[in-house]
């Protein structure tokens, strides 16, 4: 009988697990928050994905849950596994995506390298961190950032009133300012059963908080990163539960350590690359994790790819649509992904694709490609 994967959330990733899903011979069901989102084409149901009986009947028609983000309360996952229903990955593992404090304080127990953190629920407490580590720093909601929301880089204690006042008494999450040369990104994927899959490490590059441009593998990392960035990875998805794919975000300091930024237990935009660029999408890995089938190769399919996001779309308002037959007349070796979305300044509407056996010309492709979306 064929599997029913359910998809809670109807977003870009959601949309991207539809073909691999018909290739593998399975049907992808859609729970999405409204009409007409990027993944409408499986959306199944339109309903409140915070509404416990709304995501129960939605299970009632899969064999197994998964996610297009990791926003699901946790009284709802819960309900969903006193069901009896699959869910991967389970509640257990999500609530280290779902609040950052939390996450911290299970890296720390599994041993992950991080920057230095603490909570703090005062101005003092915001303070003294502040103080103690070279007059600046990082503060973090724990709950509801992506995309660069929920951080910000502070100086004076007072610079986040407004977070201590909507957390009425909570603590909020204070880190330290690394002082890093890039940005990196480890996947791996992990079924139910214990398999797990790393990927390739990528470098990548923010613009504004969110993700940009992508570079796999990362450019002049040493066998010995590649190597400590697989075991971080992997020693993270195993400590806390994951199953599906995780996404592990690093920084590489000045004095060459790797230090656990943040995670994502779904596909995410730094595995984007792997559509065109690896054996297995990190699309495809998910699926097969979350059925605990045996996962797919990860390997590299080329010398170098590059990953572009398409941010915005066309600045006079035009639909994204009409600028594929420029792109792809000028850049033939590109390949283009849009998520049937309407352009707004820095929505992610996108994304290219290029490989080459030359990191500079993959680049020199995907940023020619997206140049005629901008």
């Amino acid at each position: 009988m064929t599997k029913r994967v359910g998809v809670i959330g109807g977003g870009q990733l959601a949309r991207m697990m539809i073909a691999p899903a018909s290739e593998l011979g399975v049907e992808i069901a859609v729970l999405a928050e409204q009409e007409g989102m990027s993944a409408r084409l499986a959306a199944t149901r339109v309903g409140d994905y915070a509404d416990v009986e709304t995501v129960r009947a939605f299970a009632r028609e899969v064999d197994v849950v998964t996610f297009d983000h990791e926003h699901v309360p946790q009284e709802v996952l819960r309900a969903l596994v006193a069901d009896g229903i699959a869910v991967h990955p389970g509640p257990d593992a999500l609530r280290f995506a779902q609040d950052k404090l939390v996450m911290r304080r299970r890296l720390a127990e599994v041993g992950a390298p991080q920057p230095d953190w603490a909570p703090v629920s005062t101005r003092d407490e915001l303070a003294e961190f502040i103080a103690d580590h070279g007059g600046r720093a990082v503060v973090k909601t724990p709950r509801g950032g992506y995309d660069g929301k929920g951080v910000r880089v502070v100086s004076s204690a007072d610079e986040a009133d407004d977070w201590f006042a909507a957390f009425a008494g909570e603590a909020i999450l204070v880190e330290e300012l690394v002082d890093f040369r890039r940005e990196l990104a480890q996947q791996v994927a992990r079924r139910p059963s214990g398999e797990m899959m790393p990927y390739v490490l990528v470098e990548t590059v923010q613009k504004d908080g969110v993700c940009a441009e992508v570079f796999a593998p990362a450019p002049q990392a040493s066998p010995r990163e590649l190597e400590v960035a697989a075991e971080i990875g992997t020693s993270i998805a195993e400590g806390l539960g994951v199953t599906g794919m995780l996404a592990v975000e690093l920084f590489e300091t000045t004095d060459g350590r790797l230090l656990v930024n943040e995670l994502a237990m779904r596909p995410h935009n730094s595995g984007h690359w792997t559509q065109d660029g690896s054996v297995t999408s990190q699309f495809e890995q998910h699926l097969r994790a979350v059925l605990d089938l045996p996962l797919g190769a990860p390997d590299p399919l080329a010398e170098a790819t590059c990953m572009i996001n398409i941010l915005g779309g066309p600045q006079d308002g035009s639909a994204i649509d009409g600028r594929f037959a420029a792109a792809m007349l000028d850049q033939p070796r590109a390949k283009i992904h849009t998520y049937g979305k309407d352009p707004r300044p820095g929505r992610k509407v996108g994304h290219v694709n290029a490989t080459s056996d030359e990191l500079d010309d993959a680049v020199y492709v995907a940023r020619a490609a997206a140049a005629h979306f901008g």
